[in-house]
C-alpha cells in the first residue's frame, strides 16, 4: 500500500506540487508496489542517523523522500531537490 503525508495532500490542494509531477510519483510508487523492484527507478538510500531507513525516488527536478515497513510505502514529502532535503 501507499500512504502520502498529510502535507503532501495539502500542497497539491494549495497548488504547490504540479498535479502532474503528484500523478507522475504516484504512478512509480504504483510501479514499486506491484513488482517490489527498486532497481525500476532511480532510488537511492539516504545516510540518517536515525534507525529508520529513508530512501529518495528521483524524477527530474523532483525527488520523493520515502519509507519502506513491511511492504508498504510512506511517502514523506514531494518537493524539488534543493526543498526537499531541508
Amino acid at each position: 500500500m501507499i500512504f502520502y503525508n498529510s502535507d503532501i495532500k495539502k500542497n497539491i490542494k494549495k497548488g504547490n506540487l504540479l498535479k502532474e509531477i503528484a500523478r507522475l510519483f504516484h504512478h512509480a510508487f504504483q510501479a514499486l508496489d506491484t513488482t517490489m523492484d527498486m532497481n525500476l527507478f532511480d532510488i537511492k538510500k539516504l545516510v540518517s542517523n536515525s534507525e529508520q531507513d529513508y530512501n529518495r525516488l528521483r524524477k527530474g527536478k523532483y525527488r520523493a523522500i520515502f519509507t519502506m515497513e513491511d511492504g508498504n510505502f510512506h511517502i514523506l514529502s514531494i518537493a524539488k531537490r534543493d526543498e526537499v532535503y531541508k
